[in-house]
């Protein structure tokens, strides 16, 4: 049975990975029609095409979502998406051409050995040809490779980090999630149990951000029929469930952000869509910890 983000019909996701330089991207390819929103709450973003994703924007709708190391750097990696969905004519119809809408979020994995290995155009492309609808591969995979976690006790008690991702029903709708974890913070389950070492209230005194940004990385998705402002509640409840397993959560450290996005015509209620993408998103958090164990 597959329990990950592609469960939902459509939902396809590949994964480029650099083991030996620790970067690599992810790539969430999306059904059509769809609607897309999100939603940055940490203090160190670095994204692409998020502005358009608000309520009131004239585009609705995207061709996929890139996650990727290589901080500002791997931005580059959804010039490769786009060229690849340009390909495949998809895109957004225009009087001239298809424009392919690929919104982007990275993590910082940059390694003071080797600065310069980041996820480019042609790791972008790889990763999209590689999509599929077999359960996603999790742990230090991908955008997850280079991920890590618990820093904010400093870099001695740093512990991997990466991808994970599970899924929640509800009625005959679907919701699921994918999670990249690179958070300053430390992890724990969503009933409490620590995964990473740290105290369930971290001690301001002990405070030892590293100078480098973090981010936890949330793409949720759903066969249920919301609209964009509906999907702006959804998205709360995934950053509600980050906030719950992360300790401490959307620091200015973090560049935290989530995209929640609906592509079926199943129908269910927009608050129990809610509480499904908040256990879905925690239990996809946790997996991203434990598969690295």
């Amino acid at each position: 049975m597959n329990e990950t983000i592609t469960a939902i019909p459509g939902v396809e996701v590949g994964h480029w990975t650099d083991p030996g330089m620790l970067t690599g991207c992810t790539v969430i390819s999306l059904p059509e029609p769809n609607v897309v929103t999100c939603e940055v709450r940490g203090g160190a973003p670095g994204s692409r095409e998020t502005a358009l994703l608000q309520p009131g924007m004239r585009v609705e709708q995207c061709q996929a979502i890139l996650l990727t190391g290589g901080s500002a750097f791997g931005l580059a990696a959804a010039d490769g998406v786009m060229s690849a969905l340009e390909a495949d004519e998809r895109g957004h119809v225009t009087p001239v051409a298809r424009v392919p809408i690929v919104p982007a979020a990275v993590i910082f994995d940059l390694s003071p050995e080797n600065p310069n290995r980041r996820p480019g155009p042609e790791e972008g492309r790889a990763a999209y040809e590689a999509r599929s609808a077999d359960p996603v591969a999790v742990g230090r995979v991908g955008a997850g490779t280079g991920a890590t976690a618990a820093k904010w006790r400093g870099f001695e008690h740093m512990v991997p980090g990466g991808v994970g991702s599970a899924v929640r029903h509800v009625g005959d709708a679907t919701v699921g999630a994918l999670v990249v974890a690179n958070p300053v913070g430390d992890v724990f389950t969503v009933e409490g149990l620590s995964l990473t070492g740290g105290s369930h209230e971290p001690d301001p005194m002990e405070l030892s951000p590293p100078p480098l940004t973090n981010s936890t990385l949330i793409v949720v998705a759903t066969d249920a029929n919301l609209s964009r402002v509906e999907l702006t509640r959804v998205v709360v409840r995934a950053h509600d469930a980050l906030a719950v397993c992360v300790r401490p959560a959307h620091t200015r450290f973090d560049g935290d952000i989530a995209f929640a996005v609906s592509c079926g015509d199943r129908t269910a209620g927009v608050d129990e869509v809610s509480e499904a993408v908040f256990g879905a998103t925690a239990a996809a958090i946790e997996n991203a910890i434990t598969a690295t164990q």
